[in-house]
């Protein structure tokens, strides 16, 4: 009796080594299978980084931003896969998109959620970032191609590069807003106490963008940039109903 009993007792354990090992073995494919995935993916984003052209991406995509993109896909690695497919969409837009002389608000806050995304990798996960997407899809204008491709990075961009990231109330806030003849982009974020990171709000970045804006929309736009108790603040407003009957009455 007693052997029937080591018998049995063997053949459970036999039983569960051999579950486990099965176990594992489906992970470790399942890994395998990922990992080959990550790789493949990368591949493709490697051959799209190579097709720019030098002088293309002079006009396309500031440097600096690509810069912060990779290092910020870097110092995590553990969310490549994630990473890389922001990255993806990011490109995807760079590439496709900004030969258009405008995009829809739709196709611009896609690209900008996605750069967000990214940025935030970089930035602890108790850190205050709040992203509010006050856009009425239904909107007559949500899908209208009224907006410069990318105008939307300057601000958000600056908002992370600038931000007190160490401070225990620091936050960043990024609103988004259609409404009425309106379309709106609020970003705010504690600044740090450095000199050198609260000279550099008024820098080249501001400067492109306002010759950017003015060019563009001329008198249809106003953009406030000012600091208010240590929070750096921008403010966006787009008058694209007043555009649209402009560029009808030029055309």
């Amino acid at each position: 009796m007693y052997i029937s009993k080591a018998i049995l007792f063997c053949c459970a354990v036999i039983f569960l080594l051999t579950g486990y090992i099965v176990y594992l073995w489906l992970k470790a494919k399942r890994l395998a299978k990922l990992n080959q995935k990550i790789l493949s993916d990368y591949k493709v984003l490697e051959n799209k980084i190579n097709s720019f052209e030098l002088e293309g991406i002079k006009y396309k995509i500031n440097p600096h931003l690509f810069k912060n993109i990779l290092n910020s896909i870097q110092s995590h690695a553990y969310q490549t896969y994630f990473s890389l497919d922001k990255l993806s969409n990011v490109l995807d837009y760079i590439l496709y998109e900004t030969d258009k002389q405008f995009v829809s608000i739709k196709e611009e806050m896609e690209f900008a959620l996605n750069l967000i995304e990214i940025n935030k990798l970089k930035l602890s996960p108790l850190f205050d970032i709040k992203v509010k997407n006050k856009v009425n899809e239904q909107h007559l204008l949500y899908n209208q191609e009224l907006l410069a491709p990318m105008i939307s990075v300057d601000l958000i961009e600056n908002a992370f590069k600038h931000a007190d990231i160490q401070s225990g109330d620091s936050f960043i806030s990024i609103t988004f807003e259609l409404k009425d003849e309106y379309f709106t982009l609020t970003v705010a974020n504690k600044i740090s106490s450095k000199p050198a990171l609260k000279k550099s709000n008024g820098g080249l970045g501001k400067e492109n963008l306002q010759k950017r804006l003015d060019i563009i929309y001329k008198d249809c736009y106003r953009l406030d940039q000012f600091v208010e108790n240590d929070v750096f603040i921008s403010h966006l407003k787009l008058n694209l109903f007043e555009y649209k009957a402009k560029m009808l009455t030029a055309g």
